[in-house]
C-alpha cells in the first residue's frame, strides 16, 4: 500500500483525460482516470493504453453520495492514501441553450460546485501530509463575476466556512428558481456563479489545512486552464487540452516545500490571478 496515488474526476475526455495523461508520464504512482459511465471512461484507459500508458479506471459520478463514498471504500481498501487530487468534473451549458435558467443553475452548481464539496468531504480526510488539491475553474470564476455589491461582500468575507458558502450557492439556485436573481444582483451566468464558489471554496480549504496540525503542507489551488478546444466550449477555444492540462498538472506536482502557491487562482500561464480584484 506504499504506491503514491492521483485521482482525476471526470476524465473521460477533454481537459480531464489530458491532466491523466501528462500524470502517467510525470507522477510516480497509480492514476486513476474516472468517469460517471463505465464505458466511456474504460474506452479512454484503452486509447491511452495503446500510447503505452498505464492509467486504472474507477466509475466516479461526483453527484451522487453512494458513487463517492464506494470510491472512498475502494481508496481506503487499496492505497495509504492520497497525493493528488483533481476536480475537474464539470458541466456548462450551451449560450443558446433552451433549458430554462432555474434547470441550469440547479444542475450546473449540482455538478460544479457541490460536486466539488462532495468529493472533497469524503476525500480530504485521506490526503497524505504533503497532498496536492488542484480545483479546475475558470476565468469567468472572478469575483467581478458577482454584479451585486452586497453579494460580493458575502462571497469575499474572510470569516465564510463552507456550510455559508453552501447557502449562498443555494440561495443563487433558489433566486434563479423563482426568476429574480438578476435583480438580486447574482450573475446570468450559472457557470460563472459556480466558478466564484470554487474558487471561494479553495481559499477555505486552504485555511483549513494551513492550521491542521498534522498536514499543514497540504496545498490546495484553483486553475483557470485556459480557453480550450473541448465539447464544452463546442470546440471554440484555440488551446488544446494537452496546453489546458499544463497548469493543472504544474499545480498537482508543485514541488515538496512550495509556499507561495498556496490557496491561489492560479491562471493558464502559471501566473496568479488576483481573485478578488475587480
Amino acid at each position: 500500500m506504499s504506491t503514491k496515488l492521483a485521482i482525476v474526476t471526470g476524465s473521460n475526455k477533454g481537459i480531464g483525460y489530458a491532466i491523466v495523461k501528462a500524470l502517467c508520464e510525470k507522477f510516480d504512482g497509480d492514476v486513476y482516470l474516472t468517469a460517471r459511465d463505465v464505458s466511456r471512461g474504460e474506452k479512454a484507459v484503452q486509447t491511452l493504453n495503446a500510447l503505452g500508458l498505464k492509467p486504472k479506471f474507477h466509475q466516479l459520478d461526483v453527484t451522487k453520495d453512494d458513487s463517492v463514498a464506494e470510491f472512498k471504500r475502494f481508496v481506503e481498501k487499496n492505497y495509504a492514501g492520497i497525493n493528488v487530487l483533481v476536480n475537474n468534473a464539470a458541466i456548462a451549458f450551451k449560450v443558446n441553450s433552451e433549458e430554462p435558467f432555474a434547470l441550469q443553475a440547479t444542475k450546473t452548481c449540482k455538478v460544479n460546485y457541490f460536486g466539488v464539496r462532495r468529493v472533497c468531504h469524503a476525500l480530504f480526510p485521506l490526503l497524505l501530509p504533503g497532498a496536492r488539491v488542484v480545483n479546475v475553474s475558470s476565468s469567468a470564476g472572478l469575483l467581478s463575476s458577482i454584479p451585486g455589491d452586497r453579494i460580493r461582500a458575502k462571497f469575499s468575507s474572510s470569516n465564510l466556512k463552507i456550510r455559508e458558502l453552501d447557502g449562498l450557492v443555494n440561495l443563487f439556485v433558489e433566486s434563479a428558481s423563482h426568476g429574480i436573481h438578476r435583480s438580486l444582483g447574482w450573475p446570468s451566468s450559472a457557470y460563472a456563479l459556480s466558478k466564484v464558489a470554487v474558487n471561494v471554496l479553495t481559499i477555505i480549504q486552504q485555511k483549513k489545512f494551513d492550521v491542521d496540525p498534522y498536514r499543514k503542507d497540504i496545498i490546495v489551488n484553483s486553475v483557470h486552464p485556459g480557453y480550450v478546444a473541448t465539447d464544452m466550449s463546442s470546440h471554440k477555444g484555440p488551446l488544446t487540452i494537452e496546453e489546458g492540462a499544463e497548469a493543472p498538472v504544474y499545480l498537482a506536482l508543485l514541488p515538496e516545500g512550495e509556499q507561495n502557491v498556496k490557496g491561489q487562482y492560479v491562471w493558464n500561464d502559471k501566473t496568479v490571478k488576483d481573485f478578488y480584484k475587480l
